[in-house]
């Protein structure tokens, strides 16, 4: 009888925090980015971020009354996939347009595979692909943009560098940039951000290996050189900051192999790199994202570490017999 013991790599350690007190660290953490945004673009954002999130809790309820499951609303992971889902929209969107892209992000990404815990990849991402998919003008318009005298008439700093133009890198550290209600403000992002690294939800090895990863790739290949400038530029503009620490990080879709999560991150990096600069899109981070969510379960298989005492299986040789 085999006497070696077999241990998996998922964590083993229990912990007092659950599923509906990890979603609220994260409902806070999200709010200093929503609050700027509201103030940023105005009480329209605010609509769309109540409408999403009603669309969200709302679609889960419904799906899970006819079907007869167990009504999962109270662990708030919908709410989560829902103020993430306004804050990747701009504030100009159609109403039903964000309601429309709530139910697609719970009906068809996450309870369709089973519910939380289960999708293949991040519900907000994916509803937000489809949108832009479906309604790429309506996507794409940040008309409503209320700042101070806005220098990029309604583009954001991301399009006006691909187009050769100049940004202000200090207003797209503030945010007082057009975008999307949730990306604009890096320092608003930057402190939610570190209240979930010190309440132990997120640790830096992913978004940290992401946006190093394209960090360099922008060096390399962005046309420009060493221009910190336009690094820096980059680095603040458009969904990054975003995308790296709140949904890339997301528990049912990342990695949980160290060296996976490391090599979750370069994929990261490269991809939004190459959409960015080699795509027809300013942006990337979303379909980088939504494509790596895809390579998860090959990261995870090549990166598992073996149990102590199992050797490596080796294939047979044959000998044409």
């Amino acid at each position: 009888m085999d006497q070696t013991f077999h241990v998996t790599s998922n964590p083993h350690v229990r912990a007092k925090d659950d599923t509906q007190r990890i979603m609220l660290y994260v409902i806070i953490s999200l709010l200093p980015a929503a609050g700027f945004g509201i103030y940023n673009f105005g009480a329209k954002a605010l609509l769309l971020i109540v409408l999403t999130i009603a669309s969200c809790v709302a679609s889960e309820y419904i799906y899970e009354k006819l079907l007869k499951k167990k009504v999962t609303i109270g662990d708030l992971s919908a709410v989560v996939t829902g103020l993430l889902l306004a804050l990747n929209l701009p504030s100009s969107l159609p109403w039903w347009m964000a309601v429309l892209g709530g139910a697609f992000a719970i009906i068809v990404v996450k309870m369709l595979f089973g519910g939380l815990g289960q999708n293949f990849m991040n519900p907000a991402l994916g509803a937000r692909c489809f949108l832009v998919i479906s309604f790429t003008g309506a996507m794409t318009n940040f008309s409503d943009y209320k700042g101070y005298a806005d220098v990029f008439s309604g583009a954001t700093p991301l399009a006006t560098l691909k187009a050769g133009g100049s940004v202000d890198s200090m207003r797209m550290l503030i945010g007082t940039i057009p975008g999307t209600i949730g990306e604009t403000s890096v320092i608003a992002l930057l402190i939610g951000a570190i209240f979930l690294i010190l309440m132990g939800v997120i640790d830096l090895t992913i978004p940290g290996t992401y946006i190093l990863t394209f960090a360099v790739f922008t060096l390399i290949f962005g046309g420009h050189g060493f221009d910190m400038g336009f690094l820096t530029a980059e680095l603040c503009g458009g969904g990054l900051m975003l995308g790296a620490f709140f949904m890339a990080t997301d528990y049912v879709t990342s990695p949980i192999t160290p060296m996976g999560r490391v090599l979750f991150g370069l994929c990261l990096g490269v991809l939004t790199g190459i959409f960015r600069f080699f795509g027809a899109s300013a942006e990337g981070v979303s379909y980088a994202i939504v494509f790596s969510n895809l390579l998860v379960p090959l990261i995870e298989r090549v990166t598992i570490p073996r149990a102590f005492g199992v050797k490596k299986e080796r294939r047979a040789k044959t000998d044409g017999k």
